[in-house]
């Protein structure tokens, strides 16, 4: 089940994102585990458009969406990835936004990377790491849907 996120759904949010740069020996930890959960709730919510997936009544994934078409998260839950639950957000990233939507992926990130091509995303460039964690990244776009 897709559904809008509440506040109350941010720790949960912040909490697959901490264990997903714990589980990453490639990334590095730029902010500790508190910092991430006041972040999510203080900017994160109040900034994008949240959607969680619910898998048997417990948040698996989520997906932040901005107003400027980006999809600035997107991260499952270990034990939910590779369900379908990251597709049935980006479809509803689609839906809400079907002119375009844009992200950045990690060049390190192999499995994001063959997830977002296989959702319709092409690579528009990429950087050597002019982020906060210095690491290599592709900006990926998704142009819309094609007219009929």
């Amino acid at each position: 089940m897709i559904r809008v996120a509440s506040l109350s759904d941010m720790p949960v949010c912040a909490a697959i994102f901490n264990r997903w740069v714990d589980e990453t020996e490639w990334m590095p930890r730029v902010h500790d585990h508190d910092d991430v959960v006041r972040h999510y709730r203080e900017t994160v919510y109040s900034q994008c458009q949240v959607f969680v997936a619910e898998r048997h009544g417990a948040v698996g994934a989520f997906l932040a969406l901005s107003d400027q078409n980006f999809v600035t998260a997107l991260y499952a839950d270990g034990r939910s990835r590779g369900l379908g639950l990251g597709t049935l957000l980006i479809d509803r990233a689609k839906q809400i936004r079907p002119d375009g939507l844009s992200l950045w992926t990690f060049v390190a990130n192999e499995d994001a990377q063959r997830f977002y091509r296989r959702q319709g995303f092409v690579e528009e460039r990429r950087t050597t790491g002019e982020n906060e964690e210095g690491l290599p990244d592709i900006l990926l776009r998704w142009s819309g849907k094609v007219p009929a």
